[in-house]
């Protein structure tokens, strides 16, 4: 901190001193605020007893409160609607016609726990539901901002997710990967990943204002921490105690305290050490051999390279030049974390230098040397794969203060790392980790996350797999937990639920959809009866199955599986359809369309995640821009909707290659071939009124859309627009 600095900050202490004195003295919560809903210790309730209709525990809660309503449970669905449901859930696909007369034979005990046994350990499974969890993580591949710049690296973090779904990860480990991987497993490549979640903050990577910038760092991921773990809008306490729930402006420092001492590494090794040490022995080896040209190029670079450096070191204010300019063994741990941010501007790749300082002679010298380094080139190792993360500068960690008004002109008192004073008022219990150059904040607020006993983080997840199967949460707020919130239609089913998931189901995810899904709840029609919405008009109590739409990955991606496009490659990143011409995304310079069908067809989730813009079409369906933690998707109906599904090149381009799939499977009979389209799209059989209809609209349309093949494609775009395709029921 230079000498200017420090003045501002004593006289803001100085002034602020009674502020500070009671800003730290023991808070005394008033009796309703002890009495909030979710802070109350998870206790296992009774069971309610059995009653007619009622499969496993789920129904016995459910079907008690309908019974205290006077409302019956609707009946089963049928067995193919059943599957078509549970199929969409949990792979975002609908049954291919194969899977649905295999199911439909199965007619002995236990084939509804075999179809989601098989679903369950399908591949398509972790690409579904991690799609959930990196919406509430606000998963982006870029930066945001202006420049919005892509993270290229980033993708191994939306991997991440999806493995830990398909392994069934202990959500409770799952937590502490995300939070502090480095320092609870260490050495571990694969867990190192997880600490991606700590890098999807927007940044203006080319700010000057690097402690503004800092502090946004850490407000973006004390933001999101608290959504997507604990439920609750701690951002409203940045400024001042929040208006309300019981959440203390300083709880935001408290918890914004674990995170002070991260800095960017968007160069994590992902490989294992022995992979590592041979990489840098070859790296040195060619840098050995190549000396001579290695050391001309360097030659040719010091001028452009000094100019570089002295330009982007004079547009940094005098506080940041300071601490650049200050020997390593001086800078306190608050001047490494302005330097970590600062550097990065300065010391950039030699092709950035050279397009703002290379002349036209200098580049073909360089070119020429470049040339000059191919015979050395088989010397170079392959480049090892890397992840962006954020990890602590060293063991010591700068102060953190609360800030009047969340300003950093305004600090008040010094704050120690320390969770939610109404559930813990003690500063954390930290232990430092020298050996692994880390602070050992972030284990103290991961193991705190993922306690069986804290009764926020457990609920929360809870709460949002039921969200995924019934559209709505037991809590219908999932990312606010709070008094202004929605509070839970049957709280002692959200605590057995809870209670069950982290004892018995050792915080098995699969093991949480396996009651779910299994539940007569879960399997009752999604059928209308007046009588039942004049008592419940919005369905809370779940007197029927809640028909939704789809959300917008899984429209595409069954419209890609029944045209029988869908390419099954998992992983890698980005990629780039196609978008309509004249879209924002077409023209800007943030779209690069992939280089072939391979990348064309990959599931949605596989899709570059722009921050500021979304692919159109996921977009239209309510995609969310990942500015913000997404607790729920919106479900709108708007006209580009429409629009999208009657003249989006994608829509077409789906419904032309389910035409030839029809008329290639079904041969040339108008009811063959409405008949296929119908078990391809809906997976049952038509009518006989809507075969009556589609003989019908085939005929008229062979003569309108100049043929038969035209007309197929007419009728594939018709049933891919369904609500029935569309919908869950």
């Amino acid at each position: 901190m230079n000498r200017r600095l420090f003045v501002v900050c004593a006289a803001a202490l100085s002034l602020c001193a009674p502020i500070c004195a009671e800003e730290l003295a023991p808070y005394n919560f008033k009796p309703q605020q002890k009495r909030w809903w979710a802070i109350q210790p998870v206790v296992k309730p009774a069971v309610p007893p059995a009653a007619s209709g009622t499969v496993n525990e789920i129904d016995r809660f459910v079907f008690d409160q309908l019974k205290a309503k006077g409302l019956q449970p609707a009946p089963p669905a049928s067995r193919t609607v059943y599957l078509r449901r549970v199929t969409l859930d949990l792979t975002g696909l609908p049954p291919t016609p194969a899977e649905t007369q295999a199911f439909l034979s199965d007619t002995l005990p236990g084939a509804e726990e075999r179809l989601v046994e098989r679903l369950l350990a399908s591949p398509r499974y972790g690409e579904r539901w991690g799609r959930q969890w990196l919406d509430v993580v606000r998963y982006s591949d870029s930066d945001g901002f202006k420049q919005d710049d892509t993270r290229p690296n980033m993708w191994r973090y939306r991997d991440w997710v999806i493995q830990s779904f398909n392994e069934d990860k202990p959500f409770n480990r799952f937590t502490r990967e995300q939070i502090a991987a480095d320092e609870l497993y260490p050495g571990d490549t694969k867990a190192l990943t997880g600490l991606g979640f700590l890098r999807l903050f927007e940044d203006e990577f080319n700010q000057a204002h690097i402690r503004l910038r800092r502090q946004e760092l850490l407000n973006d991921v004390t933001d999101n921490t608290a959504f997507a773990f604990l439920g609750v809008t701690l951002a409203c306490a940045r400024c001042h105690d929040h208006k309300f729930d019981p959440l203390l402006h300083r709880d935001y420092y408290r918890l914004q305290s674990f995170f002070a001492n991260m800095h960017i590494d968007d160069e994590a090794p992902v490989a294992p050490a022995a992979e590592v040490a041979a990489y840098k022995a070859a790296m040195e080896k060619y840098r050995a051999a190549a000396k001579p040209v290695l050391d001309r190029i360097d030659a040719l670079l010091a001028e452009p390279r000094a100019k570089y450096r002295k330009e982007y070191f004079e547009r940094y204010p005098d506080e940041v030049q300071t601490v650049l300019a200050k020997p390593a063994n001086d800078r306190t741990p608050f001047d490494w974390q302005i330097y970590h941010k600062a550097i990065t501007q300065i010391e950039v790749p030699d092709e950035t230098v050279m397009g703002k300082y290379f002349k036209a002679p200098d580049k073909e010298k360089y070119k020429a040397l470049q040339a000059e380094l191919g015979p050395f080139a088989h010397l170079l190792p392959k480049p090892l794969p890397v992840a962006q993360i954020m990890r602590d500068q060293a063991a010591a960690s700068p102060a953190t203060f609360i800030l009047k008004g969340g300003s950093i002109e305004a600090p008040l008192q010094e704050v120690q790392p320390g969770f939610l004073s109404i559930l813990d008022p003690s500063p954390a219990s930290v232990t430092p980790l020298p050996d692994l150059n880390s602070s050992g904040r972030r284990t103290a607020l991961a193991n705190w996350l993922a306690d069986a006993n804290n009764p926020l983080s457990t609920r929360v997840i809870v709460n949002r797999i039921w969200q995924g199967h019934f559209g709505k949460g037991i809590a219908g707020s999932p990312n606010d937990f709070g008094l202004m919130g929605e509070r839970p239609v049957n709280q002692p089913l959200l605590d057995w639920l809870t209670a069950t998931f982290t004892t018995t189901d050792g915080w098995s995810i699969k093991n949480l959809h396996r009651r779910m899904v299994l539940s007569a709840t879960y399997r009752q029609a999604s059928d209308f009866r007046q009588d039942a919405a004049n008592t419940d008009p919005d369905n809370k109590f779940l007197w029927r199955y809640p028909r939704r739409r789809l959300e917008a990955e899984a429209i595409r991606d069954s419209m890609l599986s029944v045209s029988g496009l869908l390419d099954s490659k998992m992983g890698g990143p980005g990629v780039f359809p196609a978008v309509p011409k004249g879209t924002e995304i077409q023209e800007g310079r943030h779209w690069a369309k992939s280089r072939g069908d391979e990348d064309e067809y990959r599931a949605s989730v596989y899709i570059f995640a722009r921050r500021l813009v979304r692919y159109p079409m996921l977009q239209s369906f309510d995609a969310p821009l990942a500015l913000d933690s997404c607790g729920r998707r919106q479900e709108t109906v708007t006209a580009d909707q429409a629009l999208e599904l009657m003249n989006g090149d994608a829509a077409a381009g789906f419904a032309r290659a389910l035409a030839k799939r029809v008329a290639n499977d079904a041969g040339q009979a108008p009811d063959a071939l409405v008949s296929r389209a119908f078990r391809l799209t809906l997976g049952r059989e038509p009518t006989t009124k809507e075969l009556d209809r589609g003989r019908g609209f085939f005929s008229k349309q062979t003569q309108l859309a100049n043929g038969q093949q035209g007309a197929l494609e007419d009728l594939a775009l018709s049933l891919l627009s369904t609500s029935e395709f569309l919908y869950i029921d």
